[in-house]
């Protein structure tokens, strides 16, 4: 288990306008800053759309707030004729300190596999990003025993070469929780984040510094129990990272 500070992390996925964005970051910065003992409990990230990060970044810089923007993804690429991508350097131009990679919406449905992510996280990491790679079975998977041979099949592909505690965080978000109102037991969430606690020791020389996330139908009625499980080191927030009062009594949770 680490001792850093828990990472709150809301991944806004394709929703929001410019003014609904604008008030949900306010929303957050205004309800940190009225609590500040949550500074010392935690990091705060939020990702919205590619074409609203300006806009947050407009509303923490203006309010200094303590609060983080990162994007949901990025182009394998670093520049060139790659129509509707974007580079990480652009990420890092307009504000962002972190990117998602390998979110199971993107595996499953532009069918992006691990070597893919890869070449995303090497270029983000040269960009100068922090990347939460996520990892995850199916519900299928786990019925069939297979969740560990997939997570570890995952990491092994996913993590690149030059990956450190301090640019890289995992994700581990069960496929079947995420936005079905199902959350994997505690005991699974245990068992499951020290095995990812393993190979990370195994393949990285500061594996035990890297934070893991757990993702999947995390809200404030559980967010107490699973971030208080050894090796949940914070919490990838997919639906209550839309609300204000609920993204901010999560990260109240952690004690």
């Amino acid at each position: 288990m680490t001792t850093k500070k828990k990472l709150i992390a809301g991944n806004w996925k394709m929703h929001g306008t410019l003014v609904s964005v604008r008030q949900l970051a306010e929303a957050v910065i205004d309800g940190v800053e009225k609590d500040a003992s949550l500074l010392d409990r935690c990091d705060f990230l939020v990702c919205p759309t590619f074409i609203h990060i300006p806009a947050v970044r407009a509303v923490i810089d203006h309010n200094r707030g303590a609060l983080r923007v990162g994007g949901q993804d990025c182009s394998p690429h670093e520049t060139g004729a790659f129509t509707g991508d974007i580079a990480a350097p652009m990420l890092k131009d307009v504000g962002c300190s972190a990117v998602i990679l390998g979110h199971s919406e993107r595996r499953q449905h532009h069918a992006e596999g691990d070597q893919t992510v890869a070449a995303k996280a090497v270029q983000a990491h040269q960009a100068g990003l922090m990347t939460i790679i996520c990892v995850g079975e199916t519900e299928a998977q786990r019925v069939a025993g297979q969740e560990k041979t997939i997570v570890k099949q995952q990491l092994d592909g996913s993590i690149p070469a030059g990956a450190t505690a301090s640019n890289t965080v995992i994700a581990y978000e069960p496929v079947w929780a995420i936005g079905t109102g199902k959350t994997a037991t505690p005991a699974d969430v245990a068992a499951m984040h020290a095995f990812i606690r393993g190979i990370l020791v195994g393949k990285m020389a500061d594996g035990a510094g890297v934070r893991i996330l757990y993702g999947g139908s995390v809200k404030p009625e559980n967010a107490g129990e699973l971030l208080a499980i050894p090796d949940v080191d914070g919490a990838l927030i997919g639906g209550a990272s839309l609300k204000a009062d609920q993204y901010l009594a999560i990260a109240k949770a952690v004690q």
